[in-house]
């Protein structure tokens, strides 16, 4: 069994392409694992108006550095193996939203409205372990919490929890890491395999990572 779990460090297509398309080939070359994993991210649905979309929703992204995930993604699935789209990590050290609320630099971009994709850090790894079961079919799989919240309804249950204002309106960031696409990612096809969520939404995450630093 081979878990492909890497970071490019927020870098560039390169980065992008030498860390999870070469590096995935050349692990597979290496150890030719009877299984693979590789962990991708939901970045590479790219729809605007916050549909639902699901493992056969069309993957068409704009961004080099997504494009760069899908190509390696055919490299496991062409070995047998097992994509997970991840949707954007959080929890104790790494939790950006909490972060900004705190330190006052949080926007409602455009008001707010767009969907955040979010899985907090112990029910990505849950998932990675769950799908290293040999009864789990080869495939693809999104891995995400069962509510994408809007930004509005995030940082309403942040103002609630911590008891303080929301934050103002403001202008979208263009420079966006996992890019300005707007849709609701579905993680029902894990859940049907049995998988299940500590933390179902990441209002319910609140009180941990109120206590555990974020």
């Amino acid at each position: 069994m081979l878990i492909h779990c890497a970071s490019s460090g927020g870098g560039d297509a390169a980065d992008y392409r030498a860390v999870y398309r070469d590096g995935l080939a050349n692990l597979i070359a290496a150890f030719a694992p009877k299984r693979v994993i590789f962990t991708g991210s939901t970045s590479v649905y790219d729809q605007q108006n916050g549909e639902v979309v699901d493992e056969n929703s069309p993957t068409e992204p704009l961004r080099e550095t997504a494009q760069v995930l899908l190509e390696a993604e055919s490299i496991a699935l062409q070995s047998g193996g097992i994509v997970t789209r991840l949707g954007g990590i959080y929890g104790p050290g790494r939790s950006m939203f909490l972060r900004k609320f705190m330190d006052g630099s949080a926007v409602l971009e455009s008001g707010g409205e767009r969907f955040i994709n979010l899985i907090h850090r112990d029910d990505g790894a849950r998932a990675l372990l769950h799908l290293a079961s040999p009864s789990i079919t080869s495939g693809i799989y999104n891995v995400c919490d069962n509510h994408p919240p809007t930004q509005r309804e995030l940082y309403g249950w942040v103002s609630e929890f911590f008891q303080k204002p929301m934050p103002p309106v403001g202008p979208i960031d263009p420079h966006r890491k996992r890019g300005l696409n707007n849709k609701r990612v579905s993680n029902k096809k894990l859940r049907t395999t049995g998988w299940g969520l500590i933390f179902p939404t990441f209002r319910d995450a609140l009180p941990s990572l109120a206590r555990e630093g974020f």
